[in-house]
Formats: C-alpha cells, sequence, structure tokens
C-alpha cells in the first residue's frame, strides 16, 4: 500500500495534477482554521505536521502512514481525506472519525 502511495503521490508531482487538488483544501483551509481545531478533512497535512500535539495524534492512530516518508514530505499540500483514496485501511471513515475526535480535544489554533 506504500508503494502505490508513494507512486501516486510522485507521478502526482510528475504530470502536475497534483496543483488541481490543492485547490479545494486550501479553501476548505480557511473554514477549518476559523474554527480554531483541524479538521481530518480538510485540513492539510503539512500544517498538521508542524504541530506537535497533531503529530501526536498522527502517530498514534495512523502510525504506518504517519511514517511512509512520501506522507511527511509529498503529502504536505495534501488533505487526510485526499490520502484516503491510497491508504482506505488505515483512514476508512472510521478511523477519520476517531482522529477528528482527537483533534477537537486538542486546545484551539489562533
Amino acid at each position: 500500500m506504500r508503494q502505490i502511495l508513494i507512486i501516486v503521490v510522485a507521478a502526482s508531482l510528475v504530470t502536475g495534477a497534483l496543483p488541481m487538488t490543492m485547490a479545494p483544501a486550501f479553501a476548505q483551509n480557511a473554514a477549518a482554521s476559523t474554527a480554531g481545531h483541524y479538521s481530518a478533512t480538510s485540513t492539510l497535512i503539512g500544517k498538521l505536521l508542524d504541530d506537535p500535539a497533531a503529530v501526536a495524534v498522527l502517530k498514534k492512530l495512523i502510525p504506518s502512514v504517519y511514517a511512509n516518508p512520501m506522507f511527511q514530505s509529498g503529502g504536505r499540500e495534501m488533505t487526510l481525506k485526499d490520502i484516503q483514496q491510497y491508504e482506505p485501511d488505515a483512514l476508512s471513515d472510521a478511523n477519520l472519525a476517531k482522529i477528528q475526535a482527537e483533534f477537537d480535544e486538542l486546545p484551539p489554533k489562533s
């Protein structure tokens, strides 16, 4: 599964498909940040990786996805929901709900 993620992200970067998928994420990310909490479906992974509290949630709930180097580099401009198609077991809707519940417990960000 990791190899598929690596191949798809690499292909997206080469073909330029990634910028087309980023635009909606940026628009959704603005709404998530105004509420002060991260969103499992709209906050960019790069923003999550920049916050140690969010990183702790990711390491705890999706350790295999978090450990993937492509997640931490090529996935920064995507959302967890975007990555779900490449990691459907680890990022199932039920697991995204668990991640969201953990994000909701974090202090709001300004």
